[in-house]
C-alpha cells in the first residue's frame, strides 16, 4: 500500500499474463466523505489486502473501468455486498454473471462527484476506457489508455515486443494495436485528450507500470504524439 496524497492510495498485485507478457496490476483507492471507499480496478483479494482496506474506510464503489479489468471483481462483490459496481457498457456485456449499479460514461451524476471527475475514451471499435480525475491530489488514473512498463518487468525478448508496441518506459503510450484502431475517429479521440488536458494533472497513475509523479502534463504530449493534436483545434 502506497499513500499517492491526502485520501488516495495505491496498491499493488500480482502480474497476469496477456498477450505472452507479464502484466502487472495495480488498483488505486480513494475515500471520499464518510469514509466510503471508491476502488478502482480491484486486484485480488488477499487477507493483507482486507485488512488494509478495513483501516481506510467501507468499500462502496468497485470500478471496472473497460473490458479487460474485471479479473477480480466477482469476488469483491462477494465479500462487500453492500458495494455497489460500475463499468463500461463493454465489461457489463461481457460479465453478465455480475451486479452492476450503473453504466461509467462522461455524463451520469455520479455519486462520487465532485470529488472523482470522470470521461468515456470512446472512438475505437477495440475498447472503450473510462478515465477518472481525483481532483484533491490531481491525479489522472488510467489502466490501458497509457501503459509505461519498465524494463526489468521483462525478458529481453519481451522488451522487444514492449517497445514494439510502444508501452516501455519511460516512453509508454497506448499499446500500438489500440491507436491503429483510431485510424477513422482521431478528431473524437482528440476532444477526449483536450479535455483530460483541461484537468491539468499533477501526476498520473496507471494500472500497468511505473507512476507519472512528475511532470504529468509534459509526459501526456509525449504519450499522445500519435493524435497530432494542436491545442487551437475545435
Amino acid at each position: 500500500m502506497v499513500e499517492i496524497s491526502a485520501n488516495i492510495w495505491v496498491f499493488d498485485g500480482k502480474a497476469v499474463p496477456f498477450l505472452t507478457l507479464p502484466f502487472t496490476t495495480r488498483m488505486t483507492v480513494i475515500r471520499l466523505r464518510e469514509n466510503e471507499l471508491w476502488v478502482h480496478s480491484p486486484i485480488e483479494l488477499t487477507s493483507e489486502l482486507k485488512s488494509h482496506i478495513h483501516s481506510l474506510g467501507t468499500v462502496k464503489y468497485l470500478i471496472a473501468p473497460n473490458h479487460l479489468h474485471h479479473l477480480f471483481l466477482k469476488e469483491w462483490q462477494e465479500h462487500y455486498p453492500d458495494a455497489a459496481s460500475y463499468g463500461t457498457a463493454e465489461v457489463i456485456k461481457k460479465r453478465n454473471d455480475l451486479n452492476f449499479a450503473g453504466e461509467l460514461l462522461t455524463e451520469g451524476n455520479y455519486p462520487w462527484e465532485p470529488e472523482v471527475t470522470q470521461l468515456l475514451f470512446t472512438g475505437s471499435p477495440l475498447m472503450e476506457e473510462c478515465v477518472f480525475m481525483h481532483n484533491q491530489s490531481g491525479s489522472l488514473i488510467v489502466t490501458d489508455l497509457i501503459e509505461n512498463f519498465p524494463p526489468s518487468d521483462f525478458t529481453p525478448t519481451q522488451r522487444l515486443l514492449a517497445r514494439c508496441t510502444g508501452i516501455l518506459a519511460p516512453n509508454g503510450k497506448m499499446p500500438i494495436d489500440w491507436r491503429m484502431s483510431f485510424l477513422f475517429h482521431k478528431k473524437e479521440a482528440r476532444k477526449h485528450y483536450a479535455k483530460i488536458l483541461g484537468w491539468k494533472p499533477e501526476r498520473i497513475i496507471l494500472a500497468h507500470g511505473n507512476l507519472i509523479n512528475t511532470g504529468a502534463m509534459t509526459f501526456l504530449h509525449r504519450s499522445f504524439g500519435w493524435l497530432n493534436y494542436q491545442s487551437n483545434e475545435r
